[in-house]
């Protein structure tokens, strides 16, 4: 005779009824657990534990085969059923509850969820990514004890206080008349007396103590205050509809499309006043750091409560700023990507500013999109969200095209000023650059030059790091690479080492060449350093300052550079794509792109686009006064689409040409995009490991449309490609082989990956895999 996993066991004696009630009420907590599983564990809540656990909350649990004790998070409550009663022998219980209140409330937990399945992460993966490390670790806090009256001595009367010493009948009295716990520092102020009669009544047993942990006071900042700018015909219709969604608790996705310079950030203000008007709040997301002191120093000029949160932040602040939020003190959070996780108790508007920057996409796991994310945070808290920008991805123009997102344009610059005319400098034939190896051309040079004469700013973009990018060997030609990637070290001449831009590995340069121990290495190339020694030997009468992230390293130093800038202390701001977008500096009147080519020539699907952006970016930051602008762009390529129509500011005509194009690879937007790394320590290994992996994929395409055989003829529209090495072929140390899957929506994606899962091939060796939905990057 044969049972069904789902039978009965025919050798569990059956419980009477009786016993039956008894043993079903327990609790069980539903627990993830930082690792890549789908579904929340089961644990035993023990009764001395169940007043103090909620959903949301960290739990110490036993975990595996081991029971090594390991933190999870709890998800979930549930009373046991009879199907629980079984089995409640070889449940695990829960061994310690870690917070005194959940760190997400169940909205929150809702979103994880959906993150977790889109993104395919484990729940508890994403958790732990959403919770900042400053608030599992109570940074910035300190442990207080707190005092009340022991309950046997709670009650006095004057005759009993009356013969009590006069500070110990002044303690007891504070005590009586305050229902809370106090602190130690508070008795003693109240009480007009030391620590001593304090602990005189500890000693009698007439006072009951707690221990807590209270954040330390932190000095507000003040701001002087600005009124509304008037609004502009266009401002004034983009602004109306959001705050008719807002007004109607409507969840409706706009996308603001934006001229640079035509006011938005003025529309995402009196939107969110229009929503703390009815005591709501709302977050702001920028895709900078550096973007993020004037955004705040914006925002606190119109709003009395304003949270900051971004990675440049100390655990401490980052607890402080948590804190004060998940208490529903602030009105508005402005930070980067994270920021999306604000527990905000009354949320009312979800903003993101430069919502084509790819710095919105994780690249670690869980790799989410915080475009999407906000989307869907918004979809359950029905409110309105607002994706800002002058040159919109084209992700997002595609949803608005089809109905998704609802459009609104602001196609012109405020105060009637007129966007920049851009100048394509062909180089090709430019003895500076081609002959003496310059940056800085001659059509450039005399622009620059004629900027500076005119008393106006400068602001210079090469999207290349250090002093030169390789060091190359004549002898046997081969590039000095990082022992530990696929990439070539880079030349810092301020530190005087070799780095590593992906793995930070450093190094002093060789005297020869290590590889054929015969070549002096020569040096090949440039970036900002190189770029900064050259600006200062052509315009030594002006100051010139480098922006990229090896010269911000410091807390604060964004500000401290933008606002030398602002002030005209620097004439010359050059740098990264740091200062390619969001700056509002009126008398800026030249912008230069130093090298188009590097942006526009990468093994990458989404390069023009990104090139296109970046131009149309940096140009925005010139002309925002009646002074005017002027902007240059070198390149040995003028005739390519990207870079012709970002100089003709054209933008419906690059969109239209590059999702015709798009289509014809069927790449995003019109398909869905994972990419699948697989990375191991043995190259042979791990190609042998993506080519099984791969095959497993594919054993299971048939299956996936039509849950059976394709009809004939009929081509599956789920394509696989790969494996095989991607840009960047070996990284800190890990060989690495990708696969990409594209499909007509991501759900086709997540059913072939979970109906392919079992056939996955085994990891031997810590060769391990990864999927990337909506992959951003393909290095």
């Amino acid at each position: 005779m044969t049972h069904s996993l789902f039978d009965p066991d025919p050798y569990l004696q059956p419980i009477p009824k009786w016993e039956q009630a008894e043993l079903t009420e327990f609790q069980i907590a539903q627990v993830v657990v930082n690792r890549p599983l789908d579904e929340p564990f089961d644990y035993l809540l023990p009764e001395s534990l169940s007043p103090h656990l909620k959903a949301g909350m960290r739990v110490r649990i036993p975990f595996g085969r081991g029971d090594k004790l390991l933190i999870g998070y709890c998800v979930g409550i549930r009373h046991a059923t009879s199907d629980d009663v079984h089995r409640r022998s070889r449940l695990k219980q829960v061994a310690e509850v870690l917070d005194t209140q959940p760190l997400m409330d169940e909205k929150m937990l809702e979103l994880t969820r959906w993150i977790a399945e889109r993104y395919l992460a484990g729940w508890g993966q994403v958790i732990e990514g959403v919770v900042p490390a400053g608030v599992k670790k109570n940074s910035g806090t300190r442990e207080l004890t707190y005092y009340q009256l022991d309950e046997a001595h709670q009650q006095w009367t004057p005759e009993q206080l009356a013969k009590l010493p006069a500070k110990q009948r002044q303690l007891i009295t504070i005590l009586m008349q305050h229902d809370d716990w106090l602190t130690g520092v508070d008795l003693t102020s109240l009480a007009d007396c030391g620590p001593g009669p304090i602990k005189t009544l500890l000693k009698k047993g007439w006072l009951t103590t707690q221990r807590q942990r209270q954040l330390k006071a932190r000095d507000a900042q003040t701001y002087q205050r600005t009124p509304n700018l008037t609004l502009n015909p266009d401002q004034q219709r983009c602004l109306s509809s959001i705050v008719n969604a807002v007004h109607n608790r409507q969840h409706v996705t706009f996308l603001l499309h934006g001229a640079t310079g035509s006011g938005k950030t003025e529309v995402y203000i009196q939107a969110i006043q229009a929503v703390t008007a009815v005591g709501k709040q709302a977050i702001v997301l920028v895709p900078e750091i550096s973007l993020t002191p004037q955004t705040i120093r914006r925002f606190r000029s119109r709003f009395d409560e304003v949270a900051v949160l971004h990675s440049h932040l100390s655990d401490s602040e980052r607890h402080h700023e948590w804190q004060r939020i998940f208490a529903g003190e602030v009105q508005v959070v402005v930070g980067a990507r994270s920021a999306i996780f604000a527990p905000l108790p009354r949320l009312g508007l979800i903003i993101i500013d430069e919502e084509h920057e790819t710095t919105f996409k994780q690249d670690s796991t869980p790799r989410y999109h915080a475009r999407d994310v906000a989307d869907r945070r918004a979809q359950v808290e029905q409110i309105p969200l607002v994706l800002g920008s002058a040159t919109p991805s084209l992700e997002a123009c595609y949803r608005a095209k089809h109905g998704h997102y609802q459009l609104l344009k602001m196609p012109k610059r405020i105060d009637g000023l007129i966007l920049p005319r851009v100048d394509l400098v062909d180089t090709l034939n430019d003895p500076l650059i081609n002959k003496h190896r310059h940056l800085i051309g001659r059509t450039m040079e005399q622009g620059i030059k004629h900027a500076l004469e005119h008393d106006g700013q400068v602001i210079l973009f090469f999207n290349l790091r250090g002093f030169t990018p390789v060091l190359w060997c004549p002898a046997c030609r081969e590039k000095l690479k990082c022992p530990h990637c696929d990439l070539s070290l880079t030349w810092h001449k301020d530190k005087g080492q070799l780095l590593c831009h992906t793995c930070n590995h450093a190094t002093r340069p060789p005297e020869k060449c290590p590889y054929c121990h015969e070549g002096t290495l020569k040096h090949l190339g440039a970036g900002t350093q190189k770029l900064e020694e050259e600006v200062r030997s052509k315009f030594p009468a002006y100051r010139a300052l480098r922006m990229d992230s090896d010269s911000m390293r410091q807390h604060g130093s964004h500000d401290e550079a933008l606002e030398l800038f602002r002030h005209g202390h620097v004439q010359i701001l050059l740098g990264t794509q740091m200062i390619s977008k969001g700056l509002d500096f009126p008398n800026v009147t030249f912008v230069g792109v130093i090298d188009t080519d590097s942006m526009l020539f990468q093994p990458d699907f989404r390069a023009t686009e990104r090139t296109f952006q970046l131009i149309s970016q940096v140009a925005g930051r010139t002309g925002r006064s009646q002074k005017g602008g002027r902007v240059y762009v070198q390149t040995t390529s003028p005739d390519e689409p990207a870079i012709a129509l970002a100089a003709l500011h054209d933008f419906n005509g690059f969109v239209r040409q590059e999702l015709i194009h798009r289509a014809e690879q069927m790449m995003p937007p019109s398909t869905s995009l994972a990419r699948v790394i697989c990375r191991g320590m043995d190259e042979h290994a791990t190609l042998d490991y993506a080519t099984l992996l791969a095959e497993a994929l594919r054993k299971h395409l048939h299956l996936i449309v039509h849950d059976n055989e394709l009809l004939p003829g009929e081509i599956n529209p789920i394509r696989i490609l790969g494996p095989c090495p991607p840009s960047i072929a070996r990284m800190k140390q890990y060989f690495r082989f990708h696969l990409q899957i594209t499909a007509p929506c991501v759900e086709l994606i997540h059913r072939l990956w979970h109906a392919s899962k079992a056939d996955f091939p085994k990891p031997i060796g810590g060769i391990e895999h990864q999927i990337d939905i909506d992959a951003m990057s393909m290095r």
